[in-house]
């Protein structure tokens, strides 16, 4: 027995609260019947369409870490043509792994993609407070003051945000800044910056739920081990 949206995103199709939109919207057959309940639940011996495809769960399951290069987006594909981290992967798969998460299309560093849409619902859940590293390159100095402010935390348009540290990259200079949150706010590096008037000029992810890019180039991909796989699935809040 799997729930309809689940039994989607492990077809391969999309992510499961995608698949749930596709139900919702009545794009999904059951037994050649048209059904909008994405949590109905689905035996062996029923037949799943999805535009007159017949779909079946993928019991492979792939998880890839990959360095993502600037300009680049983060989606499967792109209606203006532009390069998509889909693009970079396709080759190397023989089924189609989503991304877990964001980076916005000038941020580099570390992306976690994988087709097990469980693995991905729990990651992605506000709840499951992912550790994630940053080296951030400014358009100046950043200031003592500024750096302490943000320590104590920084009230934006959307809330308080307060990283959990934040420091000088000593041996690069006093405009490259070493920021470690838990938050998965949408460009919160960059608006916390450009609250004090800074400007990103770089931004990279360096370390995401215990994965770093250690032998891993930029553009590059790699699969994860069976003991970063059990260390992900095994994740707790805040590790």
């Amino acid at each position: 027995m799997m729930r309809l949206n689940k039994y989607i995103a492990h077809s391969g199709v999309c992510s499961r609260r995608k698949a749930g939109d596709l139900v919702k919207n009545g794009f999904i057959k059951v037994n050649g019947r048209k059904e909008t309940n994405p949590a109905i639940e689905i035996n062996d011996d029923d037949e799943v369409e999805y535009l007159g495809k017949v779909l079946k769960p993928v019991k492979e399951k792939i998880y890839l870490l990959m360095n993502k290069p600037r300009n680049v987006i983060t989606t499967m594909e792109d209606e203006r043509g532009r390069k998509t981290v889909w693009d970079i992967v396709k080759e190397k798969v023989d089924h189609k792994v989503y991304p877990i998460g964001r980076l916005d299309r000038n941020t580099t560093g570390l992306l976690l993609m994988t087709n097990d849409g469980d693995l991905a619902q729990k990651l992605s859940h506000p709840s499951c407070k992912i550790k994630k590293i940053y080296h951030v390159v400014l358009d100046r100095p950043l200031t003592e003051e500024h750096i302490n402010q943000i320590s104590k935390g920084v009230v934006l348009e959307d809330g308080r945000i307060k990283v959990d540290q934040i420091s000088y990259i000593q041996e690069q200079g006093p405009n490259h800044i070493g920021v470690e949150l838990h938050s998965g706010k949408n460009r919160i590096i960059r608006r916390l910056f450009e609250h004090f008037d800074y400007e990103v000029e770089k931004l990279d992810r360096v370390f995401f739920a215990g994965l770093t890019k250690k032998d891993l180039p930029r553009g590059w991909s790699r699969k994860l081990n069976e003991k970063e796989i059990i260390m992900l699935r095994h994740f707790q809040s805040g590790k």
